[in-house]
C-alpha cells in the first residue's frame, strides 16, 4: 500500500532478528548498549546509509552487513549510532566551577610550571574542548603551557571537530555573542574557531575500552554523557581507567545523570556552587 503523504511503500519495520543483529554490532564496536525501545533510532540513524547502499530498509541493509566485503559498511554504521548530542558551554554550572575554583588553585600550584593539561574524552564534533579553552582564553593564560586533548571513537566527527567550523545554529546554542566574536572568524555563512583556540586543541581517535595508560596526566578529564550508554561493568573499567591519568587532586566532570558509583576510593564526590564534580583520591 502507498503512503498517503508520498505517494511511496512504507519502508517495513525493522524485524526483531535484525534489531538483535544491530545492538550486536554497536555492541562489539563500541561498547555502547542500545535497549529494546530504540527502534527508531535505528530506523532514523541508518536509513540514508540504506539508500546510499542501495537498500529498500534498514532490513536490506542487514543483509549487506552480513555478506562479505563489509568492513567500511560497518564504520559507517557504527559512527552512525555512536554521533552524540553536543553544543558549545553545555552544562555551564561545571565551567564556572572550573573558572571560579580550579584554574586559582591551579594557578597558585602551578606557578612556577605554568602548565595545565586537560582531555574531552567523548569530544564529539569537537564543541566542549573548544569550549574548555574559551574559557581558559579569558583567565588571562595566555604565558601558560595549555593543552587540551579531544578524542572520540567516531572518525567522521573527529574530521568536523579538526575543521573547527560551526553552522550558525550550533553557534547560537549556549555560545555568548561575546564569545562568538571574540574567538571566531566568519567562514561563508558559517563560522570558524581561530588559531588561538585551535593551537592549544589536538583531537584523536580513541576507544574509552581501551587502556589509558599513554595518556595524561591530567588536570581536568570531561567525560560527560557518554557512560550512561555503557553497561555497568564497562563503565567501572573506564573511571578506573581514567583516574590513572589523572593528577591527585584532579577532577573529573561527569553528566547529570553519571556518577561513579561504588568507586569512592578513587574520586570524592564534591559540590562547588550548582555543579558537582569528582575529585581524584
Amino acid at each position: 500500500m502507498a503512503s498517503s503523504l508520498t505517494g511511496l511503500p512504507p519502508v517495513p519495520a525493522i524485524e526483531e532478528a535484525n534489531y538483535r543483529f544491530l545492538q550486536h554490532l554497536v555492541y562489539e564496536g563500541s561498547g555502547i548498549v542500545l535497549e529494546q525501545d530504540k527502534h527508531y533510532l535505528f530506523e532514523t540513524r541508518l536509513g540514508s546509509i540504506a539508500r546510499a547502499q542501495g537498500a529498500a530498509s534498514v532490513n536490506d541493509l542487514c543483509a549487506l552487513l552480513r555478506g562479505p566485503g563489509a568492513t567500511a559498511l560497518l564504520k559507517s554504521v557504527i559512527e552512525a549510532m555512536t554521533t552524540n548530542e553536543t553544543y558549545f558551554l553545555r552544562e555551564p554550572a561545571q565551567y564556572d566551577a572550573i573558572r571560579q575554583v580550579l584554574l586559582p588553585a591551579l594557578r597558585a600550584e602551578r606557578a612556577g610550571q605554568r602548565r595545565l593539561s586537560c582531555w574531552s574524552a567523548a569530544a564529539s564534533t569537537g564543541q566542549e574542548a573548544y569550549s574548555l579553552a574559551m574559557i581558559l582564553a579569558e583567565e588571562g593564560l595566555d604565558d601558560w603551557n595549555i593543552q587540551i586533548l579531544g578524542t572520540d571513537l567516531n572518525d567522521a566527527v573527529l574530521e568536523r571537530a579538526r575543521a573547527a567550523r560551526y553552522h550558525q545554529i550550533e553557534v547560537n546554542r549556549g555560545l555568548p555573542t561575546a564569545l562568538l566574536l571574540r574567538y571566531f572568524r566568519r567562514a561563508g555563512l558559517d563560522w570558524e574557531i581561530g588559531d588561538r583556540l585551535r593551537r592549544m586543541v589536538r583531537f584523536q581517535q580513541f576507544d574509552l575500552r581501551a587502556p589509558m595508560r599513554c595518556f595524561g596526566p591530567f588536570d581536568l578529564v570531561f567525560c560527560r554523557n557518554i557512560l550512561v550508554y555503557f553497561d555497568a561493568p564497562s563503565r567501572r573499567r573506564i573511571l578506573e581507567e581514567i583516574h590513572g591519568t589523572l593528577f591527585r587532586g584532579g577532577w573529573l566532570c561527569l553528566g547529570g545523570a553519571e556518577s561513579p558509583s561504588g568507586l569512592d576510593a578513587l574520586y570524592e564526590r564534591r559540590a562547588v556552587g550548582s555543579a558537582i564534580v569528582y575529585v581524584a583520591q
